[in-house]
């Protein structure tokens, strides 16, 4: 497997807690070279409290070797036309090592943070990514831009908008999904999927793939070349009192998922779909510390890989190989002892 990290190298994002060390964009190269030296094979930046297109080119300026990626960036709070420009850019600044992950966001979001008018998400993204290769195609080949889907029509561009072709090939796009719909449409049209932290092993093989399957062989495509890439929970430390305090964030995390109507498959699969319900009503009347409390040690177990520093690797080995093709993971890096075992276990997982 190959193994990336976030920008913000061994970052925790609990959820419903604010992070130990919040993100310094002033440290974003130093941490983007760091990474790099590590041995990564890429970095990638969510989009939560950051635009993730500012990250990247932040990354992509300050390494030579190291894949980037959004994982994801907000498709629909865009324009295609504004995501089209957004990652020609991220390619051509880093020398062809970029991906555009996107993702559809849930409704209430589209609508209440972005205000946004939102429609069924599995055919606005492949609406979507349609006019975003449009785009592209009219700018590295000179195609005239005429693209029309249910969503979208475009035909207008001019020489002023136009930045031309680079002499990279245009990046690869990947799609966040957690449906079974999201799923097929990656699979139609997508270079790679990107289940969501909630898909353990078991969903992503007996839910999601077969509807991936499904859409590559709707287009035509061979499913095996397309990526699988994850950034799993995982709560780890150097020893039990640090363990114990990651776990508390990570089961905050499980129960905000948890509390998500769009999430509920995930939980459903394996029977907590009326505890899904408990914590949603919880999540509506802001109880958000009485949530935690619900995510016993064998839910916990279930959703997150929770180990010490010596095995979490294998750990996270064991659990996904075979599964995925590209998994994020790290640990906090603070000295050079810190360095040696981050490398140690990078080498463990590519190996895996």
């Amino acid at each position: 497997m190959q193994i990336y990290t976030e920008l913000n190298l061994g970052k925790t994002d609990p959820g419903l807690r604010e992070p130990d060390i919040p993100f310094d964009i002033t440290k974003a190269t130093e941490k983007a070279k760091l990474i790099e030296s590590l041995g990564f094979d890429g970095v990638v930046s969510t989009e939560t409290k950051d635009d993730s297109y500012i990250m990247m080119a932040l990354a992509a300026d300050a390494t030579t070797t190291l894949q980037i990626a959004t994982s994801v960036a907000i498709a629909f709070a865009r324009a295609p036309y504004t995501t089209a420009m957004a990652a020609w850019r991220l390619q051509a600044l880093s020398r062809g090592r970029f991906t555009l992950g996107l993702g559809p966001q849930v409704k209430a979001h589209i609508v209440r943070r972005f205000g946004i008018p939102f429609t069924p998400a599995g055919p606005w993204m492949r609406d979507y990514i349609g006019a975003v290769r449009a785009f592209w195609d009219c700018w590295q080949n000179g195609t005239k831009l005429d693209y029309e889907s249910e969503r979208y029509k475009l035909n207008l561009m001019v020489p002023l908008f136009d930045p031309g072709p680079i002499e990279f090939a245009p990046p690869p796009i990947h799609i966040a999904a957690v449906n079974t719909y999201m799923a097929q449409v990656a699979g139609e049209v997508a270079d790679g999927l990107r289940p969501h932290p909630m898909c353990t092993p078991r969903y992503i093989r007996e839910v999601l793939m077969p509807s991936f399957q499904k859409g590559a062989a709707k287009t035509g495509r061979d499913p095996s070349g397309i990526a699988i890439a994850m950034k799993p929970l995982v709560a780890t430390g150097p020893d039990e009192e640090t363990l114990e305090k990651k776990i508390r964030d990570v089961r905050a995390r499980v129960a905000f998922y948890a509390s998500t109507p769009a999430y509920r498959p995930a939980f459903e699969i394996w029977g907590l779909g009326d505890l899904a319900d408990r914590l949603s009503v919880l999540s509506r009347e802001q109880r958000w510390e009485e949530m935690p409390g619900y995510i016993d040690d064998e839910m916990l177990n279930t959703y997150a890989v929770v180990g010490l520093y010596d095995e979490i690797a294998d750990k996270i080995v064991d659990r996904f190989s075979g599964v995925l093709s590209h998994v994020g993971f790290s640990i906090p890096v603070e000295s050079e002892k810190d360095a040696e075992l981050m490398k140690t276990m990078i080498k463990r997982v590519q190996a895996g």
